[in-house]
């Protein structure tokens, strides 16, 4: 994962120190992208753990088309807990009693998780996240798009059209009220010699902790279109907007930073499922994966 390592550089090297809307502050640059041949290797970042069961569950979420915590907060993942946490507290009048990474802020984030995952009524109420990703790929003004486009691969491969957008303009302020407005904005396929690629263009990007499930969670995902249309691997393309590092990840970047890479893993996937929408959790398994440990870092709400 050179070309992630070579990043991390590139905004640590040459990012500029910026304010920005949850009051950390970053160190950005403006325009980068990355490439990775799938032929390879899973591209998983080996110089820190990353929770691929995470990876794994929020993409089916995706393409389910579901916009609620509670399918995730039910498999124990918790990588979306934060935002419709806080506007729980904010909403609830108890913000100011459990200050934001607070012990007792992460003591009463464990508590509203549990009541996501047992409690389908305040999960109804207080985990919906509004019409993010799922609901757009699935649903983006009464339209499938994520349908659409894998038969559309399969009828008319060279097109230049085989495009999801997850940017619904019309719907951001609503999104923004339990979570937020897509940062993975749009992905585009390239079918050529049999092989499809993917390309994301990603408007803003926490570098350190969530680049490494953005570039898994899309490699993944051209892995299954790939085997449900009959194709081959290509590359995975991860272009980048505000691409960025928080002021309070510095150190953890260069504790990554002085790590020495480990091979690529492997993912297999169940040959035997051939419908984007039938895809399991246990029709995954990745192979020979052996990182360094997990960097704890807090999400910057």
């Amino acid at each position: 994962m050179q070309q992630y390592h070579d990043l991390l550089k590139h905004i640590m090297n040459n990012g500029t120190d910026r304010g920005d809307r949850t009051g950390v502050g970053t160190r950005s640059v403006f325009g980068y992208q990355m490439r990775f041949n799938l032929a390879d290797g899973f591209p998983l970042v080996t110089t820190k753990k990353v929770h691929i069961k995470s990876v794994v569950h929020e993409l089916l979420w995706f393409v389910k088309g579901d916009t609620n915590l509670r399918y995730l907060a039910q498999n124990g993942v918790n990588i979306w807990n934060d935002w419709p946490f806080q506007r729980w507290l904010n909403d609830t009048n108890q913000a100011e009693e459990y200050p934001k990474y607070s012990v007792e802020w992460r003591a009463k984030m464990k508590e509203f998780v549990a009541m996501v995952k047992d409690d389908e009524a305040f999960a109804k109420q207080w985990g919906e996240l509004g019409p993010v990703y799922g609901k757009q790929w699935r649903d983006f003004n009464g339209f499938d798009q994520l349908k659409w486009v894998v038969e559309e691969i399969k009828k008319n491969p060279q097109s230049r059209r085989l495009i999801i957008s997850a940017w619904n303009a019309s719907q951001i302020t609503e999104m923004a009220k339990a979570g937020l407005p897509p940062c993975h904005t749009m992905y585009q396929f390239y079918v050529n010699e049999g092989k499809l690629s993917c390309q994301l263009y990603q408007r803003s990007a926490d570098t350190f902790l969530g680049v490494p499930f953005n570039i898994a969670s899309y490699a993944l995902l051209t892995m299954m279109v790939a085997q449900v249309t009959g194709l081959e691997l290509g590359e995975f393309v991860h272009t980048f907007g505000d691409v960025h590092i928080y002021s309070n990840h510095f150190d953890q970047v260069k504790e990554q930073l002085s790590r020495e890479f480990k091979p690529l893993p492997t993912m297999k996937i169940n040959s035997s499922v051939t419908n984007l929408f039938d895809f399991e959790f246990d029709d995954f398994e990745l192979i020979n994966y052996d990182p360094w440990p997990a960097i704890k870092a807090s999400v910057a709400v």
